[in-house]
């Protein structure tokens, strides 16, 4: 089943049509070729391909320890690759200057796994790291911008000059998205955003990051476990195994893959009571 993605709004009527970097008319906004990365002797991803369109939800999934966590970190540049090429917004990270590599880094914006927000900074400093590192602001507008983007994730005005010893869990979670979003980015990494929280605190998060989507025109490339967030908010999943992405595609074809893993992981004892849960909704 041919799967429909969302238009973003800041594209002009023209995208529609098919150019280099497109394929089927969506634009790839982030493209891994043969990227192969390891530790020593240890090889984890083996000539790895992975392709995101521009407006999608994908659910990037995998037994632990496979590698997922290092692939996004590698397309982050936080960890060096041995080979393969790794294109942003149609662009070579390696075939442009140190200015050009800052400019297309405004353009992502990441949620680390627990949030990994800065202990000793509030809620708001927090949000305006970013800001700082990039941008040359005045202190006013930084701290108008840090509110909208309090606002944006559903957090209550006045958490932003709360420090994240006094935040509950699923508030880490909104105000370290808020400091993905501080820059405005066209691509969001989220590496496991729902671990931790309660299954309602978990779907509210799942709902805000696709209201995000949909209001803000982002792509999202999203690590998870939550078997809810892929079968509720994902357009397409990407299963990594064996060092490479073993599958890919909408949940659908999840459901059809006759891989052993793959098979034991969207149709299994958890992942059934899903979907009758959504057969219940539907009748």
């Amino acid at each position: 089943m041919e799967k429909v993605l969302p238009v973003d709004p800041r594209e002009d009527a023209s995208a529609a049509e098919p150019v280099e970097g497109r394929e089927n008319g969506t634009e790839i906004i982030l493209s891994v070729q043969d990227l192969t990365v390891g530790f020593g002797s240890n090889i984890v991803l083996d000539k790895l391909n992975l392709d995101i369109y521009r407006g999608e939800i994908l659910g990037f999934v995998g037994a632990s320890g496979t590698g997922k966590s290092v692939l996004m970190r590698t397309v982050l540049r936080l960890l060096p690759r041995r080979s393969g090429s790794i294109k942003i917004l149609g662009v070579e990270y390696d075939a442009v200057s140190e200015e050009e590599r800052m400019e297309l880094d405004m353009r992502l914006g990441v949620l680390f796994q627990h949030g990994a927000l800065f202990s000793s900074l509030t809620v708001k400093e927090n949000i305006q790291v970013p800001m700082r590192e990039y941008l040359n602001l005045p202190q006013d507008l930084m701290d108008e911008l840090a509110r909208l983007k309090i606002d944006m994730v559903g957090l209550a005005p006045e958490a932003a000059d709360k420090f994240p010893s006094e935040l509950s869990g699923g508030m880490i979670k909104r105000a370290a998205l808020a400091r993905a979003l501080a820059l405005d980015p066209d691509l969001v990494f989220l590496d496991e955003p729902t671990s931790g929280l309660d299954p309602i605190g978990a779907a509210e998060f799942d709902n805000l990051i696709a209201k995000l989507r949909d209001t803000l025109g982002l792509t999202v490339y999203m690590v998870t476990h939550d078997l809810d967030s892929l079968f509720s908010v994902c357009d397409r999943i990407a299963v990594l195994g064996k060092k490479k992405v073993l599958v890919e595609g909408t949940i659908e074809d999840m459901l059809a893959c006759d891989d052993e893993w793959v098979t034991s992981y969207f149709q299994g004892k958890r992942a059934r009571s899903i979907v009758r849960d959504d057969e219940n909704k539907v009748s």
